[in-house]
């Protein structure tokens, strides 16, 4: 039900206000009648409140209608909500409005309520604020609970404070101006509905048609005959049954791309927040370029001093070779300075070649960033054919998954798969792998079982080192280089008594180094 339509119904509603309320019935689950009495009504009407998702609607009725409570929010309802209706109120033109009741005296009084309906398509809600002014306050009880598990932004939980939805800027249509008008004449008709408060996808297919135009036509010099077409929806913002349809397929559209919007924006997000984590990677990195300089400067004053170094010493100061005087450097007790010195040039290696392999990276790495930011950037804009184009690519980049870990593709075709988890690792290699399939596993680090499925063929040295690096990359030896990777048939693999699931015993194993990184 769009924001027009509603006005239209309070419209009705508030010339007679206010009036006398005969209580509620529950025609079913999710509807709510209240029976309203007044001179100026002709008799007992029905105020419905129909507050099912993905259509809620209100509307006055003089159908009998009946029905007893059918939830513990219905039951609340018919007790809390009573008194005189004295107000309607709409948000604007938005789809929420509220409904001011003067609450009744008797053997238990009952306080003055409003009655808040959201009737905004997939998140309607039903809500019973405390007494007040205005769309916030209180929530006394909610037919529908919000919590941050559901929705993130905006949450909706009784005691808690309701907050109206956000604020935005849009044309009032019931003042729009010839000059506002004029505005808008470059803009589609069937956009219009962007522009103006009120209107949605039905009212916008019927404006189009009012004015005798397509929905993709630009009005042009035609803008006073579109500007006589919004001035008769809001007298009368009733639908014809073509325009019904065209807005019905317009509103399948908006529903199918906000779901869109919704399934992408978590992968697209999750991508920028790791491309960015790997550009950190790549500044962390070069300030460990620092660390390896100290630790080359200390392992060549160590070599050169060796002679000179006490044994078991925790730490000697040896003259700096520029001459700028003497540089404490600590030792490990238990090895010789020699040892010291090549465990610092170790170090050093290691520390330039993961800002290498980084480094390297690093202009692509900024590139697929700037494109996962734009990506996210259009998806507030994107139209459904953008929107579903973007949900393909992205499936297309994922790897390809199985029931059973990731799967990958050898380069010579054989699948090879990854355990994501100790059940996964357990699954592919005490039920999933054959005996004469191969599997890899990184030795002495915690991580992924790598399996690939050879039929029995022995594995060419490519395929060895893609698996490889799979479970390398796979593992906490990830991003280091020279990673050992051991790798057997699965019939030389089997799991000690007792032991927890994912932890194995292996034999007849071969080893190969490989660096920590996934395989092209």
């Amino acid at each position: 039900m769009e924001g027009l339509m509603l006005a239209r119904v309070l419209r009705d509603l508030s010339a007679q206000l206010p009036l006398r309320t005969l209580g509620w019935v529950f025609p079913d689950e999710t509807t709510a009648a209240l029976l309203l009495d007044g001179p100026r009504l002709g008799g007992p009407s029905n105020l419905v409140l129909a507050y099912r998702p993905p259509q809620p609607v209100v509307y006055l009725s003089r159908e009998r209608l009946r029905g007893d409570p059918r939830s513990p929010f219905q039951r609340f309802l018919a007790a809390r909500v009573r008194g005189d209706l004295l107000r309607a109120e709409q948000l604007k033109l938005d789809r929420v409005i509220t409904l001011h009741f003067a609450g009744e005296t008797g053997f238990v009084d009952q306080p003055p309520t409003r009655l808040l309906f959201e009737v905004t398509g997939r998140n309607a809600n039903l809500l019973v604020l405390d007494e007040g002014e205005g769309f916030e306050g209180r929530i006394v009880m909610a037919a529908r609970e919000i919590t941050g598990s559901r929705n993130r932004f905006r949450t909706i939980r009784t005691g808690g404070r309701y907050t109206p939805p956000p604020p935005y800027e849009k044309l009032n249509p019931r003042a729009l101006s010839p000059e506002q008008a004029q505005a808008l004449r470059s803009v589609p008709v069937g956009r219009w509905r962007e522009q103006l408060d009120g209107l949605g996808p039905l009212l916008g297919a019927e404006l189009a048609r009012r004015a005798d135009l397509g929905p993709a036509e630009l009005p042009g010099e035609a803008w006073p005959r579109v500007l006589a077409a919004v001035q008769s929806l809001v007298a009368d913002p009733t639908v014809s049954e073509g325009a019904l349809q065209d807005g019905a397929r317009e509103a399948a559209r908006g529903e199918k791309a906000a779901t869109l919007r919704k399934a992408l924006r978590e992968p697209l997000d999750k991508r920028v927040t790791l491309l960015r984590n790997q550009l950190a990677d790549v500044t962390r990195a070069e300030a460990g370029l620092t660390d390896a300089a100290r630790d080359r400067e200390e392992a060549d004053l160590l070599m050169a001093y060796a002679h000179t170094v006490p044994t078991g010493a925790g730490s000697v100061t040896l003259p700096a070779f520029d001459g700028s005087g003497e540089r404490p450097v600590s030792l490990e007790p238990q090895l010789s300075a020699v040892q010291n010195a090549e465990k610092r040039y170790a170090r050093a290696r290691r520390r330039e070649d993961v800002y290498l392999r980084l480094a390297e990276r690093e202009d692509t790495l900024r590139a697929e960033l700037a494109e996962a930011e734009a990506r996210v950037q259009a998806l507030d804009t994107a139209d459904l054919p953008d929107l579903e184009a973007l949900s393909a690519r992205v499936q297309q980049e994922r790897p390809e998954k199985s029931p059973y870990g990731t799967r990958f593709t050898t380069p010579s075709g054989l699948e090879a798969l990854v355990g994501r988890n100790n059940k996964e690792n357990a699954t592919l290699t005490h039920r999933i792998g054959r005996s004469l399939d191969w599997w890899f596993h990184a030795q002495g680090y915690p991580g992924s079982h790598v399996l690939v499925r050879s039929g029995g063929r022995d594995l060419d040295l490519p395929d060895i080192l893609y698996a490889a690096r799979l479970a390398a990359a796979n593992s906490k030896a990830r991003g280091s280089s020279n990673v050992p990777v051991d790798y057997t048939r699965i019939k030389h693999v089997w799991k000690p008594r007792g032991a927890p699931a994912g932890q194995v015993h292996y034999t007849d194993q071969k080893t190969v180094f490989v660096d920590g990184t996934l395989p092209e």
